[in-house]
């Protein structure tokens, strides 16, 4: 028993090159977008924010250099901004001392404050007073539901022994608009250009690939027959490729035409044995004689089938030729037609001016020769042949016939080298056979069936090209 042989492992596509090209150059791209969008509007908000603390700093000097204390009271002279003297104008100070319930107690505030006191901070003035002298900034909620930006010192005031917290505060509607435009206007355009770069990755990766795309297109003409090796100018990366390419089909060459030689000089080394067989055969007579006589005749059949398979198959991955597939239903039609002219045959074709098969005008001459004459062998009167083009690149050929047909199970063995359900009709019984070793070397396809006209029905497959 011998270990079956290994299968290869089918072509897998895995994905797309360019998809994956596109895709590691978008994904960077937009995470580079993403940190400078992050990096440009954190230190856009930065800037905002340290500017608005600098003006909180020097309203900050400027009440603390004019406040006092006099007769135990706080006392802080109206400080010159218009803005801290129009009520609830966005700009506010206050001199406050910490107060346990409500976190603050107002010693002295501006006009603008009016009868409002200056939030404190969520964790209370223990932070302010743990560091004297350190601006300490907090947001919160001031009058009429504006949000503030507020900076807290605490410093101690001569003759005062308790220290007192400094409170400067500004609306901060207009900074937080200004940031929130920008971080906009910054998105979008990164956004933009986001698209613009991918889009420019998806123009570079497809016009890069070209040189690719014409390979496989290069290889596919080779594969269709059109050329016998890769041809053109390609780029130092893919050059070496298209070099070992065109080895590759060399080598296969190369290969191919030992083995024709090899079959071919076996089949030529048989005939001339077979050959003198048959001559004393056909000299002497009797019951061996005329054994003799048909076993060498069928071992020249066999002979013929496999030298005439070994040049088809080569014919097959060699060819360049294109075989006008009506010209040839037209010549075998009217051959045919005068051979079987005994029994009345009819046959009737239908093929389309541009249909063409593509491999050698011989190779087609056989298979539908072949196939015309069983018909015409096994059919009654009437021959319907009908030729389209099916799949890209594919033709089809029917052949149906109002003969006896063939039941469903016996449709295989027919295939069969050799193989002939009827002993008492003439023949070899290769012809099938060689029919199917044909199309299979051009990579085409051969179905039995049933004929709407009653009989057989034989379709093929075959490589098509433009006529």
């Amino acid at each position: 028993m011998t270990d079956a042989p290994a299968v290869e492992p089918a072509v897998e596509t895995r994905g797309s090159l360019t998809g994956r090209l596109i895709w590691l150059a978008g994904a960077w791209s937009i995470l580079a977008l993403v940190l400078t969008g992050l990096l440009l509007t954190t230190a856009f908000r930065d800037a905002a924010t340290r500017r608005l603390e600098s003006s909180l700093q020097a309203t900050d000097i400027e009440v603390a250099a004019v406040t006092r204390v006099q007769d135990g009271y706080v006392i802080t002279p109206p400080v010159q901004d218009a803005r801290t003297l129009r009520a609830y104008s966005g700009k506010y100070w206050s001199v406050v001392e910490p107060d346990p319930v409500h976190g603050f107690r107002p010693l002295t505030r501006s006009e603008s404050l009016f009868d409002y006191g200056l939030p404190a901070p969520m964790d209370g003035p223990g932070m302010i007073l743990a560091a004297p002298g350190e601006p300490y900034f907090y947001d919160a909620i001031g009058p009429d539901e504006q949000p503030l930006r507020i900076m807290a010192v605490a410093r101690t005031l001569p003759n005062r022994e308790a220290p007192v917290i400094f409170l400067s505060a500004l609306d901060r509607s207009d900074v937080d608009q200004d940031i929130s435009n920008f971080a906009f206007l910054t998105w979008t355009a990164l956004a933009l250009l986001g698209i613009g770069l991918i889009g420019a990755v998806f123009i570079q990766v497809r016009v890069g690939l070209l040189p690719l795309y014409a390979l496989g297109d290069a290889v596919a003409d080779v594969r269709r027959g059109k050329t016998q090796r890769l041809v053109g100018a390609y780029p130092g990366e893919i050059a070496p490729l298209a070099q070992e390419l065109n080895a590759l089909l060399d080598h296969n060459q190369e290969v191919v035409e030992r083995q024709r030689t090899h079959v071919g000089n076996l089949a030529h080394a048989l005939k001339t044995p077979l050959a003198v067989m048959l001559a004393e055969a056909d000299t002497s007579e009797g019951m061996l004689a005329d054994t003799v006589r048909k076993q060498a005749a069928l071992m020249k059949a066999q002979v013929e089938h496999h030298l005439q398979r070994a040049r088809a198959a080569a014919r097959a991955q060699q060819t360049h030729e294109t075989t006008p597939v009506g010209e040839v239903l037209d010549e075998l039609a009217s051959l045919l037609e005068r051979a079987f002219r005994s029994k009345n045959i009819e046959i009737d074709w239908i093929a389309p001016d541009d249909l063409a098969f593509r491999g050698e005008r011989q190779d087609l001459q056989e298979m539908l020769g072949n196939l015309l004459e069983n018909a015409c062998k096994w059919g009654q009167a009437r021959i319907r042949v009908n030729a389209f083009a099916s799949d890209p690149g594919r033709l089809t050929i029917r052949v149906d016939d109002d003969g006896p047909g063939l039941p469903a199970d016996q449709r295989q063995a027919v295939l069969k080298r050799g193989a002939r359900l009827d002993e008492a009709a003439p023949g070899t019984g290769l012809g099938l056979s060689i029919v199917d070793d044909l199309v299979k070397s051009y990579g085409g396809r051969l179905d039995l069936g049933s004929a709407d006209l009653g009989g057989l029905r034989v379709e093929l497959e075959l490589p098509a090209s433009a006529a």
